[in-house]
């Protein structure tokens, strides 16, 4: 690679990164959206039927349907039930929070894959990074504000999605030397389809909802065929979760981690636009501050990893098989 080819590829990366940022924060929205009236396991279905197709269209670009052949299923499995948990915590506490709180908790992920990196990839993690991780973990502490009245059980989910993420990324350290990014994807989203069809089949009558949380609600709440205009949103639900994963992966592809993986935070303004615009949610100081502490965070372990020369726990900073 030149000098002069290596702008262009990480200029590749970034426009990758950002359009799959749009498509994904949309796709977040709409299920935030539709939460209200529909129930999370029939998004999730309808959503991983439409992302099946569109992988099932890359594998065959890749090669064809051999490569899900694996001698690794347990590891795809494993990974695929932890995908599962991330996406379900995170859309249950998108129903009942504002969207950009819930995806700025959630960016404590790199947090975790900081942390993770030491057992399981042998990784030092020097005192700089250290503080980072505290600082975040701060942040988070403010916007849960334990012990205060106005705590909310609901505000651990985005953690419990982070802490999920984390763990599936490095199983992906693993797999990812083997087998290709469809064939993971592939698992995942029958895993998905699996696991909301059961949900569906036992409690898709609704006889546990009318709790009044709303997202517990969103858990039971019953099936039922969606309304014309929102049918629209089912099916961009699916291609986004197809198409926005792809995108993450081709970013990543021709750009160097150090240099992509900060134009992911661009989610979290998009996020309360989103919000404004829609639910007219305004973050509180005690929000932006803690929004600002977990970024700030995340932001420098980018920069250390991108002074130290590697990129081993920057690959993939956030959760973008959402």
């Amino acid at each position: 690679m030149t000098a002069s080819s290596a702008p262009s590829n990480n200029l590749g990366g970034i426009y990758a990164i950002l359009a799959g940022m749009v498509v994904i924060t949309l796709q977040d929205t709409s299920v935030k959206w539709l939460s209200p009236d529909y129930a999370l396991h029939q998004i999730m279905l309808s959503r991983g039927v439409l992302a099946l197709c569109i992988t099932f269209w890359i594998l065959r670009l890749e090669g064809g349907v051999h490569l899900l052949r694996t001698r690794r299923l347990h590891w795809h499995l494993c990974r695929a039930l932890l995908m599962v948990i991330a996406n379900m915590a995170f859309f249950l506490a998108v129903a009942a929070m504002p969207l950009a709180e819930a995806i700025a908790i959630f960016f404590v992920a790199p947090l975790f894959i900081t942390i993770f990196s030491i057992p399981f990839l042998g990784e030092r993690v020097g005192p700089r990074r250290w503080a980072a991780v505290l600082v975040g973990l701060a942040g988070v502490v403010v916007m849960l504000r334990p012990g205060f009245s106005g705590f909310d059980w609901i505000t651990l989910l985005p953690i419990v999605a982070a802490f999920s993420y984390a763990s599936l990324q490095m199983l992906a350290r693993k797999l990812g030397a083997t087998d290709k990014a469809s064939t993971m994807s592939f698992y995942i989203q029958a895993t998905l389809i699996l696991v909301s069809s059961l949900i569906g089949l036992t409690v898709g009558d609704g006889r546990f909802s009318g709790t009044g949380n709303t997202s517990l609600d969103f858990l039971f709440r019953a099936w039922r065929w969606p309304e014309t205009e929102d049918i629209w949103l089912f099916i961009w639900c699916g291609i986004s979760s197809g198409f926005g994963s792809y995108l993450l992966s081709q970013a990543y592809r021709l750009g160097e981690a150090t240099v992509v993986a900060p134009f992911e935070y661009v989610a979290l303004p998009m996020a309360a636009l989103c919000g404004f615009l829609l639910w007219g949610d305004i973050p509180t100081l005690r929000s932006v501050l803690g929004m600002t502490l977990i970024l700030s965070a995340g932001l420098y372990i980018l920069y250390r990893e991108n002074v130290r020369g590697r990129s081993i726990v920057t690959k993939r900073p956030m959760p973008r098989n959402r």
